[in-house]
């Protein structure tokens, strides 16, 4: 971690933070990171956020927009709109938004199928009765 906001840090404002960022206590405003957010199990944050990847434990109410993955741990609770290539969502964590990730392909670790341009209608009969 390059930048630690500790369990007692209350900041007002906008955060341009390069590198990693991790957030135990509170943050009110906006957040702009050049790698990693981390929003620790005792953070809360009132702010949009964008950056390259997100992880999120504590409390998030506002947007996250993040090029490549949001991860929501367990105990999280995520209160806004998510944008990003990759998401995973953990059991346990409360998510109340919306999701767009149509920005780019995500990367699955495999090659995924390609999808096939002609379509077949299944269950209509060619009766000419």
């Amino acid at each position: 971690m390059d930048t630690i906001i500790g369990k007692d840090t209350v900041i007002t404002g906008t955060l341009d933070v390069k590198g990693a960022l991790r957030i135990d206590g509170q943050v009110k405003g906006k957040v702009i990171c050049s790698d990693c957010v981390t929003v620790g199990a005792t953070g809360q944050v009132e702010a949009d956020i964008e950056a390259q990847t997100s992880i999120i434990a504590g409390h998030v109410n506002g947007n996250v927009v993040c090029t490549e993955k949001i991860e929501l741990q367990a105990k999280c609770e995520m209160d806004g709109d998510l944008k990003t290539k990759s998401l995973c969502i953990e059991q346990g964590a409360v998510f109340c938004g919306a999701c767009n990730m149509k920005g780019g392909t995500p990367d699955l670790g495999f090659l995924a199928p390609e999808r096939d341009s002609e379509r077949v209608s299944v269950g209509e009969d060619d009766d000419e009765a």
